[in-house]
């Protein structure tokens, strides 16, 4: 459902009092597909891997501390590219009008299932029901 013209001018003036008031927080949250930082990451990480190898191999060949700081930065490449994988590749975050069940890119293999709510609130359930019996 779009907004009214008045919801409209309501959400243009907060956000320009965000802005001024807080550029760094509003540049923070601004919209946009957080996969392009991902994938740059992950292709950093990538060019790491490659970098330290390369260090590595040359290190064992020549001199034992330059094979030292190969695994390093292969190592720190290795564990950039595993941390942003996920993100890189998922479907970007549904908008919060979205439907939570809406069968998408990120939903296959799991159309018609529930998410799965976090341990907290099962805990919490649980504690429910037998403190109810």
């Amino acid at each position: 459902m779009p907004l009214s013209e008045h919801e409209q001018r309501l959400l243009e003036q907060i956000e320009r009092a965000l802005v001024d008031d807080d550029p760094k927080f509003a540049s923070s949250v601004r919209t946009g597909d957080r996969r392009l930082k991902a994938r740059r990451k992950l292709q950093l990480g990538a060019l790491l891997v490659l970098i330290g190898l390369g260090l590595l191999i040359g290190g064992v060949a020549k001199w034992i501390p330059l094979g030292v700081v190969g695994f390093l930065v292969m190592f720190a490449g290795a564990a950039l590219a595993v941390l942003n994988y996920r993100s890189a590749t998922g479907a970007p975050e549904q908008a919060s009008g979205a439907a939570p069940g809406a069968s998408g890119p990120a939903g296959r293999g799991r159309a018609g299932k529930a998410r799965r709510q976090p341990l907290k609130s099962r805990l919490e359930e649980r504690f429910r029901r037998r403190y109810d019996q």
